[in-house]
């Protein structure tokens, strides 16, 4: 039952938001609690092309080096450098000692490190997405953020869409909301 209301859920936010597109159940996945992160490592490690990522929260843990949102971190700059176009934006608010700010900010810094192209939202607006777009035909969204709890504990319900339309909408907005962001 509850797998039926979030399809349903995301069925209706996709028909509110973008022009209709039809999809078959075979390209919609439901994605909950932990099985997000190896679904996104493998994604991540498939990449031929791109990857795009918009995260409200994205942590890189210096004292647990091998947390879920660390190995992900990990895994785009070994994408990066294998020659996959890697850009992320990242969520930013007014004052550097916010606690969202302050692990953005570092794990952008991370990233930029390595090549990836990183961007941080307008001050003036909340970047509360957890958006990724991989190689313009799938995209995974819904609510986890890249913190220990997140990937490890929390309950989490993502979708998983397979569909070059859908991904092209997304590219469309993760390119507008860019376009309103700042570099670092």
């Amino acid at each position: 039952m509850k797998t039926r209301v979030i399809f349903f859920y995301c069925l209706a936010i996709l028909f509110f938001t973008f022009s209709v597109i039809p999809l078959s159940a075979a390209e919609v996945t439901i994605v909950t609690d932990q099985d997000y992160f190896p679904l996104v490592l493998k994604s991540f490690g498939n990449a031929k092309k791109s990857i795009q990522v918009m995260m409200f929260e994205a942590s890189y843990y210096q004292k647990y080096p091998n947390t879920p949102s660390n190995v992900l971190i990990r895994e785009l700059t070994a994408a990066q450098k294998r020659g996959v176009k890697v850009e992320v934006i990242l969520e930013t608010r007014k004052g550097d000692q916010e606690r969202t700010t302050k692990r953005n900010r570092n794990t952008g810094k991370i990233l930029s490190n390595s090549g990836v192209e990183v961007t941080y939202d307008h001050l003036e607006v909340t970047t509360h997405a957890k958006l990724i777009i991989i190689d313009g035909k799938k995209c995974i969204l819904g609510s986890s953020n890249w913190t220990y709890h997140s990937l490890s504990y929390n309950h989490e319900a993502n979708v998983l869409i397979k569909s070059e339309k859908i991904a092209k909408e997304f590219q469309d907005y993760f390119q507008r909301v860019k376009k309103g962001s700042c570099k670092p």
